[in-house]
């Protein structure tokens, strides 16, 4: 790190020291800083940590307490969950005497279910479950995952964390325990052992010794992905025009003889390499936007080691948006830029923009938010792994090694998506001995990225735990910030199904923002949902403007009122862009050439 950049470290750490009365959150204690007898405290969490997955046991412990307490208190909730018990034992007694009259054949469904799987659990599609005693396995379990969910959900007086932490943690031990991840207990398993003569448990065999081996060999185990930045992914043509310690900025190359007057800067997530919105060719945003006529430029984030540590927010605006945006305008020669902002970048986005206006800077043209939150009072289920005993339990974990290691951040968004993504993987992968489905998307979603250790806490608890950008707390270079001060135009950008930043929050920021903002949702989740190319089948979206001046409408009435349209959501923002955009132009010179786009930044693992 230079010395300036070491100096706006040290100059945003105490800008961080003098906010936190107002803020009303702590910097983070590191050595140099802890009190006496705090730092054993620290290393005694970050062991721990080790066994637990980086769950804190205290924030379980708190949960479950809550939920027991509160049900030993509600005698009248304990009778009904032993009338439901009783009911649903007799429920699945009546089905196996059914069963047993009326067994599965060949051209027979067999006895009517007792109870249907939910839309989303796939588990027991396969006919061959509807055969004895299968049947009676899996619709057993059911039922007994039913009356679990209602036993974690309508507690009197549990706090809606602790009763999300309890039921999300139920589920978790459920689906573990299911009659499919088991070969004795899974009638597909069993035929496919048949008709294979054992070949499938002798590659799950074999799969599942290749998977230990390179979880041994850590880092250096090779790298097995079919798709790989540089190669078959990132490959739209391009160059690296300006580097720092935290980014490289990568100019694509023009695809058209005149492009739009005003360029567009991506700011990624850091989470996740960049190249999300840079997949295979038929797969890239970037190219189809270039192939559109857009000049494009990206930030290519740096992949955070221990010395990083001490990189905040702040040095995420200055030297990843703020730099960023100065380069574009010093190659481009633009006096505005367009600016969309995926994921967390959308977060970091808004703060640069709400700094800016506060700063009478207008050199943004308009922003886009994609699959973006700015007001974390709903931030969908991550919320299960943050509250304040967690989050002082993972800094422990992030101050010992300096990072938040990718294998946390995997582990954590895996368990939101359990079946998905753990045990029907196990079942095709171990069980079945199918190889890995591999695909451009999955491999991205491998790519994990480090996030250094103060900028995760402070991302943590000043956006997530105390909502300090949405209320009006939250402090650039010293100063506050406020979303209703952005005055471009906004397109924001929801995904049906999103986990990570539910719609309904991401919709939320008509309500904070004092400026004209075009709504879309889209089909899918919080990635596919993003990565839609012209092209793909059962696509769709919903698209309507928000007037500044305009009446609220709630989320819930725009959803069942905006008409549908079928197809991919990139044309039409490619479209609200090219509006307001200028005229053509001859394409601009490139900048600086510092080497080929994808750059060296998005390689560091």
């Amino acid at each position: 790190m230079s010395k300036t950049q070491a100096s706006n470290v040290q100059q945003n750490l105490e800008h961080e020291r003098q906010g936190s009365a107002w803020q009303g959150v702590p910097v983070p204690d590191y050595p140099e800083s802890a009190p006496e007898g705090a730092t054993l405290d620290l290393l005694l969490n970050a062991w721990l940590g080790k066994f637990t997955g980086g769950i804190s046991p205290a924030a379980l412990g708190n949960a479950y307490a809550d939920w027991l307490s509160h049900l030993a208190l509600a005698p009248s909730k304990q009778l009904t969950l032993l009338q439901e018990a009783w009911k649903k034992i007799g429920r699945w007694q009546q089905y196996a005497l059914q069963s047993a009259l009326q067994p599965a054949q060949s051209g027979s469904a067999g006895a009517p279910p007792c109870i249907a799987p939910l839309p989303q659990d796939r588990r027991f599609e396969d006919p061959a479950w509807q055969r004895w005693p299968y049947n009676l396995a899996y619709q057993g379990f059911l039922l007994q995952q039913q009356w679990w969910h209602r036993a974690t959900t309508g507690v009197r007086g549990v706090s809606p964390h602790h009763e999300d932490v309890v039921t999300f943690t139920v589920r978790q031990w459920l689906d573990m325990l299911a009659p499919s991840n088991f070969m004795l207990t899974n009638p597909v398993v069993q035929q496919t052992t048949l008709a294979s003569g054992g070949t499938n448990l002798a590659n799950g065999a074999q799969h599942l010794a290749d998977d230990w081996r390179r979880v041994a060999m850590g880092a250096h185990a090779p790298d097995q992905r079919s798709y790989k930045a540089g190669e078959n992914v990132a490959v739209t043509p391009g160059k690296v025009v300006y580097r720092n310690d935290l980014i490289e900025l990568l100019q694509y190359a023009p695809a058209t003889a005149s492009v739009h007057a005003t360029p567009l800067l991506f700011v990624p997530a850091w989470i996740m390499k960049y190249y999300i919105l840079d997949l295979s060719p038929h797969n890239s945003l970037v190219r189809y936007l270039v192939q559109q006529g857009h000049t494009v430029f990206m930030i290519s984030w740096k992949n955070p080691l221990e010395e990083d540590r001490e990189l905040s927010l702040e040095d995420y605006r200055q030297l990843g948006v703020m730099d960023a945006l100065d380069a574009v305008a010093r190659i481009t020669g633009a006096p505005q830029v367009h600016a969309a902002g995926y994921c967390l970048g959308g977060t970091l986005l808004a703060i640069a923009a709400a700094s800016m206006a506060r700063d009478g800077d207008t050199r943004l043209a308009s922003l886009t938010m994609l699959a973006s939150q700015v007001d974390f009072k709903e931030p969908g289920e991550l919320s299960l792994f943050i509250d304040d005993s967690q989050v002082s339990f993972l800094e422990a974990a992030m101050w010992k090694q300096g990072y938040l290691d990718t294998k946390q951040m995997a582990g954590a968004f895996q368990l939101l998506r359990s079946n998905d993504l753990i045990w029907s993987r196990r079942l095709r992968h171990y069980l079945l001995g199918l190889d890995e489905r591999d695909s451009d998307l999955m491999a991205w979603n491998a790519d994990a990225t480090r996030m250094p250790c103060r900028m995760h806490s402070e991302y943590l608890r000043r956006l997530f735990l105390h909502n300090d950008l949405a209320e009006g707390r939250y402090r650039t270079a010293g100063r506050h910030i406020a979303l209703p001060d952005i005055d471009a135009p906004i397109f924001a950008v929801g995904t049906l199904t999103d986990h990570v930043a539910p719609w309904r929050s991401v919709y939320k920021l008509q309500l904070l923002t004092d400026t004209d903002v075009t709504f879309l949702l889209t089909s899918g989740g919080h990635n596919a949902g993003v990565v839609s190319p012209p092209g793909q089948a059962r696509r769709s979206y919903q698209l309507a403007t928000h007037r500044h001046d305009a009446p609220y409408i709630d989320a819930d009435s725009w959803q069942r009122d905006v008409p549908h349209h079928d197809g991919s959501w990139w044309p039409a923002w490619q479209a609200w862009l090219a509006e307001r955009s200028g005229a053509q132009t001859a394409p601009p010179a490139m900048g600086p050439d510092l080497g080929d786009a994808p750059g060296n930044y998005v390689l560091q693992t």
